[in-house]
């Protein structure tokens, strides 16, 4: 799977390539999507374009022996972990994985379940996972340089898998590469989702969401937070209640989560990933190395109770203090 065979999300696909032409990749990222989304795809493109030695033009050749066996999910170095029946790994089920991608890559959670034989069942990432991948991560790469772990469903994994998956990800060893694809963030652990570069993913074809034109009210709350001023930030939250639909606060949360993002790649000094606003340098100088990372979780949030019809006031005011607790 090359970029150019995928659909949509050109800007996630021209971050990722700049990430990999930079040198400056993050070791963990967490793709958000809606089941099916598309995210299992765009990871095998990411992988391939960062295991290929004849990439060019912003993505891989797709002809040399490190793509083909990245596109068919056999390469040595690349390991996937997902949720299984009881007392079984991953590695036991992934023909049919293999078949199931080869089918349908952009394959949603219950296809997987009915490959995988476990229909009806609420199958989990046992401990057993984080113990096989701490073997094989100290071994060296069999094929040298890059090794990589695909984890789908990572809230699928139990209280002590996840444990042991945070002090991987937290002292990876080198030139090892986590990328984790979650359904539902807010039920990741947050001490993981914390410490991953988070995309959002969004389906080919999907609607273009309502523009949000005015920039001057997130530049407002923003003053209000880096001055400390709660009674301000809480100010800016009834104003921002009163936009003019639910699709113009959730256009508001994705205009803010861009430019959070923006925030983070200033601070890591990451350049040629997409431009940089002003104002997002400005504010990275003057926050928390972790906020940007943890506002996105905020906003995340956000946007999934305006989905859910939460009312808008109160929705803002509580954006508003959680920003203000993490700035």
């Amino acid at each position: 799977m090359t970029f150019t065979q995928l659909q949509g999300n050109e800007d996630v696909k021209k971050a990722l390539v700049g990430m990999v032409d930079s040198g400056r990749i993050p070791h963990a990222i967490l793709f958000q999507e809606d089941d099916g989304g598309g995210a299992f795809p765009l990871s095998i493109a990411f992988l391939q374009y960062l295991f290929c030695k004849h990439r060019s033009g912003g993505d891989s050749c797709g002809q040399c022996p490190s793509c083909g066996k990245i596109a068919r999910l056999i390469h040595p170095d690349v390991h996937f972990i997902f949720p299984t029946g009881a007392g079984m790994l991953s590695e036991q089920y992934m023909e049919p994985l293999r078949k199931l991608y080869a089918d349908k890559p952009s394959f949603r959670e219950a296809e997987l379940l009915e490959a995988l034989g476990l229909s009806g069942k609420i199958p989990l990432i046992a401990v057993a996972e984080s113990r096989r991948l701490l073997e094989k991560l100290s071994l060296s790469a069999l094929e040298g340089g890059w090794r990589a772990v695909v984890i789908y469903l990572p809230e699928r994994l139990n209280a002590e898998a996840a444990n042991r998956l945070l002090k991987m990800i937290e002292e990876p060893p080198a030139q090892t590469q986590f990328l984790l694809i979650t359904h539902q963030v807010d039920k990741l652990l947050v001490t993981i989702s914390s410490r991953c570069q988070r995309i959002r993913v969004r389906p080919a074809g999907a609607a273009q969401e309502v523009e949000f034109a005015d920039a001057e009210l997130l530049d407002e709350l923003m003053s209000a937070l880096l001055d400390k001023d709660l009674g301000g930030a809480l100010e800016l939250s009834d104003r921002l209640a009163q936009l003019p639909s639910r699709e113009h606060a959730r256009a508001f949360c994705t205009f803010a989560s861009e430019r959070f993002r923006q925030v983070f790649l200033a601070q890591q000094g990451i350049e040629g990933v997409g431009e940089i606003s002003p104002q997002a340098r400005a504010w990275a100088a003057r926050c928390r190395k972790t906020f940007p990372r943890e506002a996105l979780s905020v906003l995340d949030r956000a946007r999934t109770l305006i989905g859910r019809n939460v009312n808008l006031k109160i929705l803002f005011a509580d954006m508003a203090d959680r920003l203000y607790l993490l700035i």
